[in-house]
Order: C-alpha cells, then sequence, then structure tokens
C-alpha cells in the first residue's frame, strides 16, 4: 500500500513500486477519490458551485502531484503528431510540454470543472470513479506490452517475458475486486447512473490503450496517467448528462 500511495500520490514516503504495487492501486484510487470528493462537498458549503469546483481538480492535481496530468500532455504530445515510433517516444521522454499537449490539459481541466460545478457535490461517485481509473491503470499495465523495449518508469510493476503471461492472469484479479469496489460505490452514490458513468470510464480507456497499441505498440507510464486523467473526464461527464 505504501509502495503505491507513494508513486501515485504525494503521500508517504518515497518508496520503488514493483510488481505487487499495482495490487493496491484501486484501493489508493477510493482514498484520492474521496479525499477530492469530500474537499468539492466542503468548499460547495463555502463557495458558489463554479469556485468549489475548481477547488477539487486543484486538490487533485496537488494530491497526485500533477503525475496523471503530465502523462496526457505527454501523451498526447507523442500520440497524435504524424511521427515515427521512435519519434514518438523520444517526444513523451521530453519533459517539455508541447502545444498538442498544452491544449489537451486546458480542454480537460475546463471539463472537469464545468462537471463538477454542474451537479451537487457526489462524493461517493468520485471514489468510485478514481478507484475505477486506478484499476483500469493496473489492467493495462499488467496485460499490455511494455513500448520501452529497454525499460522505463512502469517497467518495474511486472516481469517481462515467459512471466509475462502469468502476470496477465494475476492482473485480472484487481481488475475485477477493483471494479467490483468502484461499481459498488457508484451504485451507493448515483444508483443506476453511476453503472453508467463507470462504464464510460472503462470505454474511454479502452479506447486510450487502443490508440496507444496501434501508435506505439503498447502501454507507458505516460499513457497509463492518460487513461486515468480521460477515463475519469468521461466519467463526470457522464455523470452530468441529461
Amino acid at each position: 500500500m505504501r509502495r503505491a500511495l507513494s508513486f501515485l500520490t504525494v503521500l508517504g514516503r518515497a518508496a520503488v513500486p514493483d510488481e505487487h504495487t499495482l495490487t493496491w492501486f484501486p484501493l489508493v484510487g477510493v482514498v484520492v477519490g474521496s479525499l477530492v470528493g469530500g474537499v468539492w462537498w466542503a468548499a460547495g458549503r463555502v463557495w458558489p458551485p463554479a469556485v468549489a469546483a475548481l477547488v477539487a481538480v486543484a486538490v487533485d492535481a496537488a494530491v497526485t502531484g500533477f503525475l496523471h496530468l503530465d502523462g496526457l500532455a505527454d501523451s498526447v504530445d507523442g500520440l497524435v503528431p504524424p511521427v515515427t515510433r521512435a519519434r514518438r517516444l523520444e517526444i513523451m521522454a521530453d519533459p517539455r510540454v508541447g502545444a498538442f499537449g498544452a491544449v489537451a490539459l486546458v480542454l480537460v481541466l475546463g471539463l472537469r470543472v464545468a462537471a463538477l460545478a454542474s451537479t451537487p457535490a457526489k462524493v461517493l461517485v468520485v471514489a468510485a470513479l478514481w478507484c475505477g481509473s486506478r484499476t483500469l491503470m493496473a489492467t493495462v499495465a499488467r496485460s499490455q506490452p511494455y513500448a520501452h523495449a529497454e525499460g522505463g518508469t512502469a517497467s518495474a510493476f511486472g516481469p517481462k517475458g515467459p512471466a509475462r503471461s502469468h502476470h496477465a492472469l494475476a492482473g485480472y484479479g484487481v481488475t475485477l475486486y477493483g471494479l467490483a469496489l468502484a461499481a459498488g460505490l457508484a451504485v451507493l452514490g448515483a444508483g443506476a447512473r453511476g453503472i453508467v458513468v463507470l462504464a464510460a470510464e472503462v470505454g474511454a480507456v479502452v479506447v486510450v490503450v487502443a490508440f496507444a497499441r496501434r501508435r506505439l505498440g503498447g502501454y507507458t507510464g505516460d499513457v497509463l496517467g492518460a487513461c486515468g486523467v480521460l477515463g475519469e473526464t468521461i466519467g463526470l461527464l457522464a455523470l452530468v448528462a441529461r
């Protein structure tokens, strides 16, 4: 748990992730989502909806250390332009944010704020979406090929080569318990709409992963971040849809 908390948030002491770290991703998602949802609810008692929404989004970014937002920006910068696979990986490794990534950040952050400002605070739904996003990150990391042949940050999450098939099988356990937990929270927070919200999140992540497979041949740490942010955002949009 400590390794997952240290990797996904600014909480806890520094710890190097290993293949067991992914098992705790869903629970870290619940912790972060509950905190963000709680701040959203509390801020709404003090400020207008738009301000409360902005405060909640800011807290989320701060608690996660901007990790997933950075992954989103790098992924968009690398995956969208018409360049070679090698060049995509070079772009994604560059710490600078390009025009594609900057636009993506503005749009996604704006959508998150607008969605939260459009509905009364639903703490359990936010906890469910954040749990679901981390669950899907773990699922991707354990089931998809890693795009960096030479290794990278996310390569610490699991073995490569012959051991990978067993590792992928173990990933289904995380998927089952994580999505079950997320679904329970979503239903408690929004009834039947909660299942729709969670399904929208899963669908968004599937699209991101398919796009990354086509452009890179697998996932990277940045792609995991993009999966989480876009999955949560689409889930929030599904929550406030008419």
